[in-house]
């Protein structure tokens, strides 16, 4: 027996922007609810990032460790990086490979898109996975990145999202997402 879809949805009644800043803005708007009630919601605005699964020929994953201040540990990520504006997920994602590791793809393929924080912020990631992986002659790291590369096998990369030794969320989904896809 099927239901009829509640209404779940949330007006913006009126809102401002609280912080300006490079990569995002905070606002702090006031929202009608479904049940009439109000409520104040703080959002992250973020113009959105890209996440790469970089295949090398031999089948190993292309990696980072790198500082993330936020969180003040090192973490194991795939090369990912944000969006800068007029740039589409696929030119973003060519860009972000070869500045954060010196690898160019052959072929870029889509695995999808998600939310990264949907409680508070209306970021999306792009996923994609890159194949054909060539050496890019013009390779220079982000002067603001300290970035150590590594690669992995798929089977240490998904034992290290199993026992904790990956924790950030867009490397997890991009496994994930390729794993469905049996593209890994």
């Amino acid at each position: 027996m099927s239901q009829e879809p509640q209404n779940l949805e949330e007006t913006r009644i009126e809102g401002d922007v609280v912080y300006h800043g490079r990569i995002l803005d905070l606002e702090v708007d006031r929202v009608r609810l479904p049940n009439g009630g109000e409520a104040l919601r703080e959002v992250v605005r973020h113009r959105g990032a890209v996440v790469v699964l970089p295949l090398l020929s031999d089948g190993q994953i292309v990696m980072v460790r790198q500082h993330r201040y936020p969180t003040g540990e090192v973490l194991l990520e795939l090369p990912a990086g944000k969006l800068d504006p007029g740039e589409s997920p696929v030119e973003c994602a060519v860009r972000e490979l070869a500045e954060e590791t010196g690898w160019r793809a052959g072929e870029t393929t889509p695995l999808g898109w998600f939310y990264t924080t949907p409680g508070f912020s209306d970021e999306v990631l792009h996923s994609f996975m890159a194949t054909g992986l060539e050496a890019a002659s013009d390779y220079e790291p982000d002067p603001d990145e300290a970035i150590e590369i590594v690669t992995w096998t798929v089977g240490q990369a998904l034992e290290a999202c199993r026992d904790g030794g990956i924790r950030d969320s867009k490397t997890i989904a991009a496994l994930f997402q390729a794993r469905l896809h049996g593209m890994i």
